[in-house]
Order: C-alpha cells, then sequence, then structure tokens
C-alpha cells in the first residue's frame, strides 16, 4: 500500500497561509528548499488541491534559465511528476496531470491501494477532507518563526483525535521539520 505524506508549511501559531491567503513567510533558503526537492524526488505521485495547482502552475513549468539552479531542478521535478488534481471547477491541467472531479477519498484509497511507493497531499482544503478517514500516514510540518495571528488553520475541526507519533526532527535556518506518523 502507498503511504500519503502531507508536508505542509506552517507558522508557530498554527496557521498554513496569513488572513490574505499568503504563504509569503514561508519561502525557504536554499538548504530547505534542497531538501525539498530531494524529498519531491521521492515521490511517487502528487495529489493537489485546485487553489495549490493553481498556484504551482503559474510558477514552476515557467522558471526562467536565470533563476537560480535550485529553483530550475524543482520546476523540472514539479512539471514531470505525475499528479492528481483534484477539482470541480477546472476544465483542464496540464504538465503530466489528470485531473479527478469524483470524491476524492474513494480515488486517494484506490492510489493508495495501487502501489508500494509514497504519495504527497498538497492544499489544505484537500488534506483537510482526508484527515477524517484516516488516509494521511505521515505529517512533515514545517515551522516558520513567525506568529501570523490569523488565517488557515492547520488543522480542521474533527470529529474524532488523530493520535501522532513523533518519528523526526530536523533544523533549518529557516523552519524547523516535525515529522509525525499516524497511529
Amino acid at each position: 500500500m502507498r503511504k500519503l505524506i502531507y508536508p505542509i508549511g506552517v507558522s508557530v501559531d498554527g496557521y498554513i497561509n496569513d488572513r490574505d491567503g499568503s504563504i509569503d513567510w514561508t519561502e525557504p533558503d536554499d538548504e530547505l528548499h534542497q531538501y525539498h526537492n530531494d524529498r519531491y524526488r521521492e515521490i511517487e505521485i502528487s495529489l493537489h488541491g485546485r487553489r495549490l495547482y493553481q498556484l504551482m502552475a503559474e510558477y514552476w513549468p515557467r522558471v526562467t534559465e536565470d533563476a537560480p539552479p535550485i529553483e530550475r531542478e524543482f520546476g523540472g521535478l514539479w512539471t514531470e511528476k505525475p499528479k492528481f488534481v483534484f477539482s470541480r471547477t477546472l476544465a483542464e491541467v496540464q504538465w503530466n496531470s489528470t485531473l479527478v472531479s469524483e470524491n476524492a477519498v474513494e480515488v486517494v484509497r484506490g492510489l493508495k491501494a495501487g502501489g508500494d511507493g509514497a504519495m504527497e497531499v498538497g492544499g489544505a482544503g484537500l488534506a483537510a477532507s482526508l484527515m477524517p478517514h484516516g488516509l494521511i500516514d505521515e505529517y512533515q510540518l514545517f515551522i516558520s518563526p513567525v506568529v501570523l495571528g490569523g488565517g488557515t488553520p492547520l488543522f480542521p475541526p474533527l470529529d474524532k483525535r488523530i493520535r501522532l507519533r513523533l518519528a523526526e526532527t530536523r533544523h533549518f535556518d529557516t523552519a524547523v521539520m516535525l515529522r509525525y506518523l499516524a497511529d
């Protein structure tokens, strides 16, 4: 069975974006960016919600030749990686992406059962829809040293607890990574 990982940047006070929806405070330094490049290289399939897909599609396929090498590397990885984009409003997707407009929970269950590699989920709404069903196996929280005071919370309201076990901590200059496994 494939493992589903939720890597997400989060503020110290638990928000994944600010009140305006911005994530500009999560910009990684080179060390963290390389970590994300290496981590993403190991992912077999990437699952995106509509908003994240649109944000990524605005930049990564169009990285210019004068951009830093680390960004050009990620741009290539992102455009080549198989992606499933969950949206009821998009008419089409590009860059090795498959558009899914039906039940995300059932589709993700099928994808998990279809192999033994690793997948990642990106997008707060999509991840929130999977959490209550126990579909996320690992949470990778990249905590930035900023207090936002509001925005979108990392976790949605849940009917029951999700038990996590700390598996790893890692310090970067711009964030601390806490890797939790779901019990």
